[in-house]
């Protein structure tokens, strides 16, 4: 199966503030050109489009496809009580304790980054048997380094190492067992 993970485009919000599920919608001055690019990468022969319901993800894969199946295992990390607040402004013993193990700790009390990666492992494994060849899987950095490090067996912790601006598309073969799944550094058509 070939799984082609999509990152939203910029959303419109200031820099310096904490988001994960505050629902954002895309930068409209930025979206039309990032949509071009993104469009470029994927192949015409796409079977399902998958997506967040956050809306910066949902708009962008209904341009992509009519048919979108939306799954709130999809939703980047809940950042409890920090959402939608300047990172300057969240207690700096919170921000610490989070920063020295992100992959436990919850940040602001909303979720783990090994809770966002329980969600998207329970996602990955049904999308194995939906019997799909190939798929869009709109979504968000975290779940993104998420997906890749369950690919590559990367432990949680280095996953932050892949960096992943707004469009970048990542292609992926998920095969019949952990040693045949695939990251691919170019897309392929």
């Amino acid at each position: 199966m070939e799984v082609y993970l999509v990152r939203h485009t910029t959303p419109k919000i200031d820099k310096g503030i904490c988001y994960g599920q505050t629902d954002l919608e895309p930068d409209q001055d930025l979206f039309e050109q990032e949509l071009r690019k993104i469009r470029h990468q994927l192949p015409q022969d796409i079977e399902q489009v998958y997506s967040s319901p956050l809306v910066r993800c949902e708009q962008l894969a209904q341009q992509l496809s009519d048919e979108v199946s939306l799954d709130p295992r999809l939703m980047e990390l809940d950042f409890g009580h920090w959402e939608h607040k300047r990172w300057s402004e969240i207690e700096a013993s919170e921000l610490s304790s989070w920063m020295e193990d992100f992959v436990n700790v919850q940040a602001g009390k909303g979720e783990s980054y090994l809770d966002l990666h329980n969600r998207t492992c329970a996602f990955v494994k049904d999308l194995m048997v939906s019997g799909h060849q190939k798929v869009v899987v709109v979504t968000h950095a975290g779940n993104m380094r998420s997906f890749i490090s369950y690919v590559l067996a990367l432990p949680l912790e280095n996953s932050f190492r892949i960096q992943l601006t707004y469009g970048t598309v990542v292609r992926i073969t998920l095969g019949k067992n952990p040693f045949e799944h695939m990251l691919h550094l170019t897309p392929h058509f």
